[in-house]
């Protein structure tokens, strides 16, 4: 590789990472499952349990793509700050589940998050600087658009019993919140309840454009960050206390 080439590639490069750092925004996906309108709100049958903030996490780990993905990182995003409310009646399918992710709360790549996943596909040698990078533009008005949109709100619309049916699992549909418009999402989820405390344990691929999101793109496709991610919850709930 000449001298020359060299320069021009991390000129290239360059050019790409800096218009990732003010993108415009992008239009939903024609893909995207979306919600013509909002959901009714979730079941509010049975007992309330509280989520607790601090002890309840989700994450998404989104991977790096293209030709050039060796020039990106893939990252962990996350969120320790769940706040909400699952009912959970004497039959679990009719449960519901409002479940809010304040966006200012979401962080990017946390080290003791990348040290607990695969080391070959999060090594631990992310800047800080490529950090807040990242996170600067998810909450930038071309994905999460915070400013406008606080939050993401997660609602139960349907659970159903997976097949074969087994104790203590069950599979969600749910009505996502991004940017303002509704989509529905599927995950399984696990579950284990008593009269105190509730958890809830589930994880499952989700693409960015089944949240009516673009993935960003540059260098026509050569750096890019794929639209599959991974997606991971869980939840701890404490028994509401009954007010007299």
């Amino acid at each position: 590789m000449t001298g020359g080439f060299k320069l021009r590639l991390i000129g290239a490069l360059f050019l790409a990472l800096a218009l990732s750092g003010c993108p415009t925004r992008p239009s939903p996906p024609a893909s995207a499952v979306r919600s013509p309108a909002a959901p009714s709100p979730p079941s509010r049958v049975g007992r309330p349990y509280d989520v607790v903030a601090g002890q309840s996490l989700l994450e998404l780990l989104v991977y790096r793509g293209g030709t050039l993905s060796a020039a990106g990182h893939n990252h962990v995003i996350a969120s320790h700050e769940l706040t909400g409310t699952v009912y959970i009646p004497e039959d679990p399918l009719r449960a519901g589940f409002e479940v809010h992710v304040p966006a200012a709360s979401l962080t990017v790549d946390e080290p003791s998050l990348r040290a607990a996943e695969n080391a070959a596909d999060f090594p631990p040698d992310v800047s800080q600087g490529a950090r807040d990078g990242t996170r600067r533009n998810m909450l930038g008005p071309a994905l999460l658009d915070a400013g406008q949109h606080p939050e993401v709100l997660l609602w139960s619309v349907r659970l159903e019993s997976p097949s074969p049916a087994r104790a203590g699992e069950l599979v969600a549909t749910i009505a996502t919140q991004v940017r303002g418009a509704w989509h529905l999402v599927h995950i399984p989820l696990h579950f284990e309840v008593s009269p105190e405390s509730l958890t809830v344990t589930g994880e499952a691929p989700l693409r960015q454009s089944e949240l009516g999101l673009t993935p960003f793109t540059a260098l026509m496709g050569a750096l890019a960050v794929q639209d599959e991610m991974h997606l991971k919850v869980h939840l701890t709930a404490q028994a509401a206390k009954v007010t007299r």
